[in-house]
């Protein structure tokens, strides 16, 4: 048996949402967190399809469909959620033999933060639906979140102690043992530990998608702090002499990008929101990648040009999402070809 967990870049059949509604904690900034989930549905059906979950479905459907989305692309379930963090609460699809294997990991609400007893049904309830064309699900006995591993396609995990290694999460196992587990789940044989790099106001003890992304062609793009009266100045130095450090399985050092620092954003109650450009998503011939209003957006986008040569960037103004803590990349998961079509 030969698993695999493929990279972000590989041919994809579609990527999952959850709708942001009146029950989720989005209530107080519903217009304008639904006018970015409606341009980011715009792009994802522009390049593949879309799974979108969400109650009403019938009513949201009609408003999609005004608002100019390929509708013949998109994929509306009635599910009922708690939140809208697909990344981690969506399955992690593998490639088993080559033919997809959906990994139902269990979600907690990051580490028993939050509630999180909706989200961690909505895999089974779109597997009940019949959303996954009959490909098989596995729940697995292990807490994970899509956003807290990154995977080059060819058995390479990028992660951070700080979140894997977290109490609340799988406290029953040490470094070594989850390394065991996810090396049998996901056919992983190489991993990099990143043992710094945080961003202040981040729910989910440091996620390695707000920080660092595996790339094409051995690159890793990653968030660079450039202010040295900034609070998170010396762990992202430390993050970056840690990047530095790291060799491919090869063991050639890898080819390091790194995206500019925006401007410290905060919410009305003066609390820092955690804004980072590496929070950015692949699709078929085109990344979305966050932005924030700020000075140094276009520098950011010409990063990951860099790093995606041959697909198209898309700036994102994804400020609303910030409010609750996350960006473009934690309210989606992608699903490689063969998974749901």
């Amino acid at each position: 048996m030969h698993r695999r967990l493929p990279a972000e870049w590989e041919e994809q059949d579609g990527v999952l949402l959850a709708w942001p509604h009146s029950n989720t904690d989005w209530c107080g900034h519903l217009e304008a967190v639904q006018a970015v989930y409606l341009e980011i549905l715009q792009y994802i059906t522009r390049f593949e399809h879309c799974l979108l979950v969400c109650p009403g479905a019938a009513e949201i459907s009609l408003r999609l469909k005004r608002a100019g989305i390929f509708m013949d692309r998109l994929h509306i379930h009635e599910v009922d959620t708690n939140d809208t963090w697909a990344r981690d609460f969506g399955p992690i699809t593998i490639l088993e033999n080559g033919s997809p294997l959906l990994l139902d990991f269990g979600f907690n609400g990051w580490g028993l933060k939050f509630p999180a007893d909706l989200d961690n049904r909505i895999t089974r309830e779109l597997y009940l639906k019949g959303a996954f064309q009959g490909n098989p699900l596995k729940t697995v006995g292990l807490i994970l979140e899509g956003g807290s591993i990154e995977s080059d396609g060819n058995g390479t995990i990028l992660t951070t102690a700080e979140c894997l290694l977290g109490p609340n999460r799988n406290p029953h196992l040490n470094r070594k043992e989850i390394e065991a587990e996810l090396g049998s789940l996901l056919g992983a044989d190489y991993f990099l530990w990143l043992e710094h790099g945080f961003l202040e106001g981040d729910d989910t003890d440091s996620h390695v998608d707000t920080l660092a992304r595996l790339c094409p062609d051995d690159t890793i793009l990653y968030t660079a702090c450039d202010d040295p009266s900034d609070i998170h100045y010396d762990a992202l130095r430390a993050m970056s002499e840690e990047l530095k450090a790291f060799t491919t399985r090869k063991g050639a050092p890898y080819r390091l990008i790194p995206l500019p620092w925006p401007a410290p954003r905060f919410d009305a109650a003066g609390a820092r929101l955690p804004a980072t450009y590496a929070n950015f998503l692949v699709l078929n011939g085109a990344v979305l990648a966050p932005i924030y209003g700020d000075a140094a957006d276009e520098a950011a986008l010409a990063a990951i040009r860099q790093a995606f040569p041959g697909r198209q960037v898309f700036g994102i103004d994804c400020s609303p999402l910030l409010l609750q803590n996350g960006s473009l990349h934690c309210v989606t998961m992608q699903f490689p070809k063969g998974a749901f079509l």
